[in-house]
């Protein structure tokens, strides 16, 4: 009852705030909306799957490239946004295969990787607009519906993000996501059960890409623009923390890492643009603070901060019934 109160009232103020917020604060919520897609298929990715992803963010890059590219030839921004999850999942299918072999470290810097091959190869192509990028993407719109401004892609990225928890909170329940939870403790022990191990690995990878070529689409959308520094390898490590702060192995974890990184990051931007800090304050404080609020979580909060106070409540509701 508690947690149905509860999912309730945040549905209420996230679909009260687009009309209160003025455009730079929309801008944000929109960033924390698309943040906290990628950031729950990290957290599926490595809290049931147990891979570690540092490539996130090119799945991010594939799903703009892919709605913006569409778009800008002629294709409904519907249809344009409805490839762009499927055209990143069918690349992580690809590109997992031989990826998915390695583990530990070697998986991460193989998929770190391949964001900066991706990068690279989205700086030389024409197609792709090469370093200055693709501009003047059109709108999204739907039959004679056109999202004009910052609210109606706000309302667009909460829509996509109840759709991503939604398949997460299902995958997670059924069949499959008991098998993925006997992976995450030990593949040894879940192959000799019978269970698919390298399928499973490679289902849940395409489908953590999937949440961040949704995620992209609409970015792409919403800026109007996608260029090769619009997915800087600095992203994909933000997602990563997000996760280990929300609680690894967590839906709503994923959201409150995401909002409590996303506004870290706001604030450490205004602080790096007050007058007389440097040009490279702004990336060398977010690597800073990134690097301590890991080592902090994994000392003091190992679980994450969601399970964390889920725990610390349930001590308490346990002490006041045996009093």
């Amino acid at each position: 009852m508690i947690r149905l109160v509860a999912g309730l009232l945040v549905a209420a103020v996230t679909l009260a705030l687009p009309a209160v917020l003025d455009d730079s604060a929309l801008a944000v919520y929109i960033l924390l909306g698309l943040a906290a897609m990628v950031t729950v298929g990290v957290s599926l990715l490595m809290g049931y799957a147990g891979q570690v992803s540092l490539g996130q963010g090119a799945f991010y890059a594939v799903g703009a490239y892919t709605a913006a590219l569409l778009a800008l030839h002629g294709v409904p921004p519907l249809a344009g946004l409805v490839a762009a999850p499927v055209v990143a999942a069918a690349s992580a299918l690809v590109i997992g295969v031989p990826l998915l072999r390695l583990r530990g470290h070697h998986l991460a810097f193989a998929t770190l990787a391949m964001q900066l091959i991706l990068l690279s190869l989205a700086g030389q192509l024409e197609v792709t607009g090469g370093d200055i990028g693709l501009q003047a993407i059109p709108q999204f719109s739907v039959g004679s519906f056109e999202a004009g401004g910052a609210s109606a892609y706000a309302y667009m990225t909460w829509i996509g993000l109840a759709l991503v928890m939604l398949v997460t909170r299902n995958v997670i329940t059924s069949r499959p996501g008991r098998a993925l939870r006997a992976l995450a403790t030990s593949e040894t022990a879940a192959a000799s059960s019978g269970i698919p191990v390298g399928r499973y690995k490679l289902v849940v990878f395409a489908l953590s890409a999937a949440f961040a070529g949704l995620a992209g689409g609409i970015y792409c959308f919403y800026t109007g623009y996608v260029a090769p520094g619009s997915f800087p390898v600095l992203i994909s490590i933000q997602y990563i923390v997000m996760a280990v702060v929300g609680g690894l192995g967590t839906i709503w974890g994923a959201v409150v890492g995401a909002t409590a990184i996303t506004l870290l990051v706001q604030g450490l931007n205004s602080l790096a643009a007050l007058p007389g800090m440097p040009s490279y304050a702004p990336s060398v404080l977010s690597y800073a603070v990134y690097a301590l609020v890991l080592i902090l979580v994994v000392l003091f909060l190992p679980r994450g901060l969601l399970p964390a106070v889920s725990g610390r409540v349930k001590r308490d509701r346990g002490g006041m019934m045996h009093r």
